[in-house]
């Protein structure tokens, strides 16, 4: 169907033994629009100074992944039901706790989206419900985690016409 790559990079620093574990976390993720992306460890995983805060993990990556799946698949099929959507924000967290397995995962991800629509039809409660019924069963990403994800959002409409 598809192929979708990334290419990690890591490098020891220099007066880094590496055997000690006091090592650096950082590295760099490059995709193939040419964005590079600035990733390490979780400081949660790694204490500073070896994790660098300000950098993604690969913890929150898969959060934002997830929900930026939902949210580009919502917009598809809210376009779809002819409904204009102006914005759409989400806050999205990612829990971490021992698996089913007894290892640790990200268990559980909450999406809070705030979503404006506008147009010349309102969305009733139901509608909006489904879209993201819908939007969880076609994400490409929620089809590829054991990850419980659920979504408390909302949603309001403004009378402005495209």
């Amino acid at each position: 169907m598809s192929e979708h790559q990334a290419k990690v990079h890591w490098a020891r620093g220099a007066g880094e033994a590496f055997t000690d574990s006091r090592y650096s976390r950082a590295h760099v993720w490059e995709f193939d629009g040419g964005v590079a992306v600035p990733a390490s460890s979780a400081v949660s995983s790694v204490p500073l100074p070896y994790s660098k805060a300000e950098n993604v993990d690969p913890e929150e990556a898969l959060v934002a992944a997830i929900s930026s799946c939902h949210m580009l698949t919502f917009l598809y099929l809210a376009a779809k039901a002819r409904l204009v959507v102006d914005s759409y924000e989400d806050q999205a967290v990612g829990h971490m706790a021992k698996n089913a397995a007894g290892r640790k995962a990200i268990t559980t991800v909450q999406l809070s989206p705030r979503i404006v629509f506008s147009g010349a039809r309102e969305p009733t409660d139901a509608e909006v419900q489904h879209l993201h019924h819908a939007a969880h069963e076609e994400c490409y990403i929620a089809n590829s985690v054991s990850t419980e994800i659920s979504v408390a959002g909302e949603w309001s409409f403004s009378a402005r016409r495209p």
